[in-house]
């Protein structure tokens, strides 16, 4: 049985990837998760029999074309300075701007020297100018230019994607797309919402707290937690991501609210309250610190910091001796800020950015420009709909199109049946891809696919021509040597395609992408399964020894 198997192996492997795209399309476990009720029936998750998701074209729905509104001065000459310290002075020259409106980044190349941000939407370009030159910073090659820095992109990119699947929102994404003067656009495409319904999604701002977990022998379960220690309201600033330059630790800066109408505590003196409690209970004292177990706080024997976004706690911290003593003493809420640090081990600067964020409870890190800039377009789910049906008799008129002139040039269905065949194996294998990562179908992935079709029939073509451009084969060592022939033909002209399409893939041009993706991937199944497959057929089916 093995012996059959072993020598088509070529074939082998090409029913291998169809059975295993039929599993993928069909089997109601890969059905992308959409909420609860997908988690609970994952059948609930599909948008018609089989477990593909439709894009904007093909759904309806609606899509936000926005840039991010922003300043960003680079080669800026921090003189020495911290980058809180810089982003404090900048915000000062700006009226109304705080610090968590301005970001300040170091340069990796350029010591001393670095990046500032400006993300209020108030501020124009020669305010911000000002600023920067008033602070001090100002350098000779120092330029501002409109747009935020590509960390800010990516951050808001991260948060726009969270709030949708957050939303249950199948088939949902977010990319960075550029126009051709280089100008960066947010693309958010969200099937089957309406446009004030995805506005208000991106508008939505989560709810955020730090609370308290800490030992205390007198309550129920050993362990205490106060709830609401801090509230999103009660920071006055919120930095971003920084790397400390000696320790290279990465933290975020914080800084709480000071003030307060008379006879009442402030947030800072409030919070200063809680950790006291949380110390004494927990019976640590002058020069102690809290050694918070961050891997489970449950089992720890310190108190912990809980950063609590949506009621889920997201990141826990501990607290150094130096900011615990000074929260004993009670001398802490009058200059009331701290670091919540990450420590300086690989990817700790990145989860200082999702602390960033997650402080911030899902906002944005800079507002959305729509109503300038920005498109906002729509397309009702009843025109979704026709678009599906007409790509669908397309791809069916291009198939009996394409199955029509093989059948006039060659007559012979031995060569052209399974040139078909294999050409529709090809598309099929594809959309088994698009169900398994859960890429949305619209009008430029059918456009790949039709692609994929007219170049892969080329390539079979190409293929049947060459074995039997010399008359009958019987041999099949002749029929190896013509199809050897054939497959480098058939290779260049695949690197060639490869080339041709990576840039559309890679340069955020949007639609375009989804293209360029499928096609690619369309020629380099072609390349290593479908074309050595069809060899093997007509190997089987045009020789006799």
């Amino acid at each position: 049985m093995l012996e059959p198997v072993k020598k088509h192996w070529r074939v082998a492997l090409l029913v291998v990837v169809v059975l295993a795209s039929t599993v993928v399309l069909f089997a109601p476990q890969f059905a992308p998760e959409t909420g609860v009720a997908a988690d609970e029936n994952p059948a609930d998750a599909r948008q018609g029999i089989t477990n593909l998701q439709f894009g904007l074209d093909l759904a309806g729905g609606t899509r936000i074309r926005a840039p991010l509104e922003g300043y960003t001065a680079t080669d800026v000459n921090f003189d020495g300075d911290d980058p809180p310290d810089v982003g404090r002075a900048v915000a000062d020259g700006l009226s109304g701007t705080d610090s968590t409106d301005i970001s300040v980044t170091r340069s990796t190349q350029r010591e001393g020297y670095g990046t500032i941000e400006v993300t209020d939407a108030n501020v124009t370009e020669e305010q911000f100018r000002t600023a920067v030159e008033a602070a001090g910073y100002w350098a000779e090659d120092t330029e501002v230019r409109v747009g935020v820095t590509e960390e800010t992109r990516n951050a808001a990119q991260d948060v726009i994607q969270s709030k949708i699947n957050e939303a249950g929102l199948s088939g949902g994404q977010v990319q960075q797309v550029t126009d051709p003067s280089g100008r960066h656009y947010m693309q958010i495409e969200v099937p089957g919402e309406g446009r004030e319904d995805v506005i208000e999604l991106l508008e939505d701002r989560g709810t955020v707290r730090l609370d308290i977990y800490y030992p205390d022998p007198d309550a129920e379960g050993n362990a205490t937690r106060i709830r609401n220690a801090l509230v999103r309201d009660d920071f006055d600033e919120i930095g971003t991501a920084t790397r400390d330059q000696r320790s290279d630790v990465a933290y975020v800066p914080v800084t709480i609210v000071g003030d307060a109408p008379e006879g009442q505590q402030s947030p800072a003196e409030q919070y200063q309250a809680a950790v006291q409690e949380a110390d004494a209970a927990a019976g640590r004292g002058q020069g102690t610190r809290w050694r918070c177990n961050t891997d489970d706080y449950t089992e720890t024997e310190d108190p912990c910091l809980l950063l609590v976004v949506d009621d889920e706690v997201v990141s826990t911290f501990g607290m150094d001796d130096g900011l615990a003593d000074s929260m004993r003493a009670g001398t802490w809420a009058n200059d009331p800020n701290f670091r919540l640090t990450t420590g300086n081990e690989e990817g700790s600067f990145e989860r200082a950015q999702e602390v960033s964020i997650n402080l911030r409870a899902g906002a944005l890190p800079a507002e959305l420009n729509i109503g300038g800039e920005g498109s906002v377009s729509s397309i009702s789910p009843t025109q979704g709909e026709s678009f599906r049906l007409y790509s669908l008799i397309t791809g069916i008129i291009s198939v009996f199109a394409v199955a029509g002139m093989v059948f006039l040039r060659y007559r012979e269905k031995e060569v052209a049946l399974p040139m078909i065949l294999t050409a529709l194996a090809e598309v099929y294998a594809l959309l088994g891809f698009a169900a398994l990562v859960n890429y949305p179908i619209d009008l430029a992935v059918v456009a790949g696919f039709i692609a994929v079709v007219g170049t892969g029939v080329d390539d079979l073509i190409i293929i049947a021509d060459e074995v039997m451009s010399e008359g009958d084969v019987n041999s099949r060592t002749v029929f190896d040597s013509r199809f050897r022939r054939a497959f480098w033909v058939i290779g260049a002209a695949a690197a060639t395609t490869i080339i041709a399409m990576s840039p559309l893939m890679v340069l955020g041009l949007g639609d375009l992408s989804g293209f360029a993706i499928f096609t690619i991937l369309g020629v380099l199944i072609g390349v290593l399964i479908t074309r050595p497959a069809y060899g093997d057929i007509l190997r089987t089916l045009l020789t006799e020894r």
